[in-house]
């Protein structure tokens, strides 16, 4: 019983963080499931189980956050549409493929991609409002298209969500402001976890007590978190999602040299 209440302590963190970040969380998730539990005296979660536990927080955070967001407007319906799709079909062909592909180097790839990514968050984008006005948003179809394409296919091969890396790649090529990055990157995603969920509980890869807590505290946290970024300037949220990202940077690579 006591872990459910740790796990539940886990996804408040976690939720909190990709409400006000406008990420996923898995990235962020998963380590905690596999490094915490051990620190208080718990068995090691087998990594099969701590992956089906990050999807349906990847959910659950996914839809709160993206509610918050839209509520103060700030999540484009046009990008989503644009993205959303792209993205979808893009881990669907890159898991299947992930058969043929040496893992190693694309966790290489991935790894390199997330650096970039963390130095590109953290550099303040030029016209960067504080409140953009997602009614006027103009953006390049296929630059959007691009990278959805490249990063969906990307995650699916590796097994990685990618989502943090969909923000910095937003604000610096597709040039959407920060805000409605966040905020349009949850509803995103939100197809790609909904399919994992899918897939991962019909093959029985979810333990749904152990999802109870994560359920009941994601949601809560991730609204609240998204309705606290929008409270945050826009450069405090850049750093500490560029922080986010350096570290998540840093698990990629210890899965790839350890």
């Amino acid at each position: 019983m006591e872990i459910l209440f740790l796990i539940g302590a886990l996804a408040v963190v976690c939720g909190f963080l990709s409400g006000l970040l406008g990420i996923g969380g898995g990235i962020i998730m998963a380590p905690l499931l596999l490094f915490i539990p051990p620190l208080f005296g718990f068995e090691p979660l087998p990594m099969r189980t701590v992956a089906g536990l990050t999807i349906v927080q990847g959910l659950m955070a996914c839809v709160f956050g993206a509610l918050a967001h839209n509520k103060f407007n700030f999540v484009s319906g046009k990008l989503t549409a644009w993205m959303g799709g792209v993205i979808f079909v893009a881990a669907l062909v890159g898991g299947v493929g992930a058969n043929y592909i040496s893992n190693q180097v694309l966790l290489l790839i991935f790894a390199i991609l997330s650096l970039t990514a963390s130095a590109l968050i953290f550099c303040k984008q030029r016209k960067d409002e504080e409140r953009p006005d997602v009614s006027i948003l103009d953006f390049s179809r296929w630059r959007a298209i691009s990278i959805a394409g490249g990063v969906g296919l990307l995650g699916g091969l590796v097994g990685q969500g990618g989502s943090f890396i969909l923000i910095p790649l937003m604000t610096s090529f597709v040039k959407i402001p920060t805000r409605i990055a966040l905020g349009s990157n949850l509803a995103i995603v939100l197809l790609a976890t909904g399919a994992a969920l899918i897939g991962k509980g019909a093959t029985g890869q979810i333990e749904w007590l152990l999802a109870l807590p994560i359920v009941v505290t994601v949601i809560p946290s991730a609204y609240l978190g998204g309705h606290i970024s929008q409270k945050v300037p826009v450069l405090i949220l850049r750093r500490v999602l560029a922080i986010v990202i350096a570290m998540a940077a840093m698990r990629i690579w210890y899965d790839l040299l350890c």
